[in-house]
């Protein structure tokens, strides 16, 4: 029998984890075991030129070392991205055949151009990337020409509403919000919009906790699941840690897990991390396994939590 609470660890492999996807990693962990649920660890290596094996093993050991044990997904390769493409071009080709994608001819920088375009509440609206304005003709001749070309999804022009389990209700137009996105790379790459997607729907993950940088693809995300026949997850966005105001990246090198072991036991990072977000009263070490009991979104700070604290 499938498990009725299904959550799931989803790194990238593009550099070692920092002290901000350890605190996603820890509260995701916790929200899935305190309802009892199952646990999925699937690997996110859809880029090939930033996913490195060295990453690969580091993550798996770094999230065992903490403490947080999963239930299914890696090492098994059915739970690598970069072994999925199949589903992606199934997926791909449906939303294709509902009018759904277009492909665009843009060039990086032009489509850098265009995603200032939109603009919300202006009487004419323009979805910014001229290519989706191309007739049928003009779009054949393109593609005849083997002209470069991304693919995009047509992004619903309406408010869509998902009620996030920690930051309550968040409203999103994604057509006049965000604007279409890409979800297969000129070369030929499926890109983390339609991956996600796929894989959250049938691997059947039922709660997303993740960084609240995040927040704003939930609405795509949701529809793009319900159209793809799917039941959308419910998401749980989590404070960012933050350094001169902006989120950690895996470039800051002193806070990556490598560094972080050396100076940690892994409770004693626990117990700072746990602190941190409002889970405790005191940063005193504390095994993982000891704060499910007692772990509550209420408690978890809907602030941004500066760096200084650590």
């Amino acid at each position: 029998m499938a498990a009725d609470v299904v959550g799931r660890f989803a790194p990238s492999p593009s550099g070692y984890m920092h002290l901000g996807n350890l605190l996603s990693m820890l509260l995701a962990w916790l929200d899935c075991r305190r309802l009892g649920g199952e646990l999925v660890f699937r690997m996110e290596d859809l880029d090939p030129a930033r996913s490195k094996p060295v990453y690969i093993e580091a993550l798996a050991d770094d999230l065992r070392w903490l403490g947080l044990d999963w239930d299914r997904g890696w090492p098994d390769g059915a739970y690598a991205q970069s072994n999925r493409t199949a589903l992606y071009a199934e997926a791909f080709d449906r939303l294709r055949t509902q009018g759904l994608v277009y492909p665009c001819f843009c060039t990086r920088a032009e489509r850098l151009a265009a995603a200032s375009a939109p603009h919300p509440g202006e009487a004419e609206f323009d979805r910014g990337c001229r290519c989706s304005h191309l007739d049928e003709r003009e779009r054949a001749a393109l593609l005849s020409s083997g002209r470069p070309h991304a693919w995009k999804l047509r992004c619903p022009d309406r408010r869509i509403t998902v009620v996030d389990g920690h930051y309550g209700v968040f409203t999103q137009n994604p057509a006049r919000d965000v604007g279409d996105c890409i979800v297969r790379r000129a070369d030929g790459v499926f890109a983390y919009q339609l991956a996600v997607s796929v894989d959250d729907m049938a691997m059947g993950v039922t709660r997303v906790v993740r960084g609240r940088d995040l927040l704003a693809s939930a609405p795509r995300q949701q529809w793009l699941i319900e159209t793809l026949g799917g039941t959308a997850p419910a998401y749980c966005h989590a404070p960012l840690i933050t350094a001169d105001g902006g989120k950690l990246s895996k470039r800051l090198g002193s806070l990556s897990t490598q560094t972080l072991r050396r100076t940690h036991t892994p409770e004693a990072l626990v117990g700072k991390l746990a602190w941190m977000c409002g889970l405790t009263d005191s940063a005193a070490p504390v095994a993982a396994k000891e704060l499910v009991a007692g772990f509550s979104w209420e408690r978890v700070k809907t602030a941004d939590i500066p760096l200084d604290l650590f």
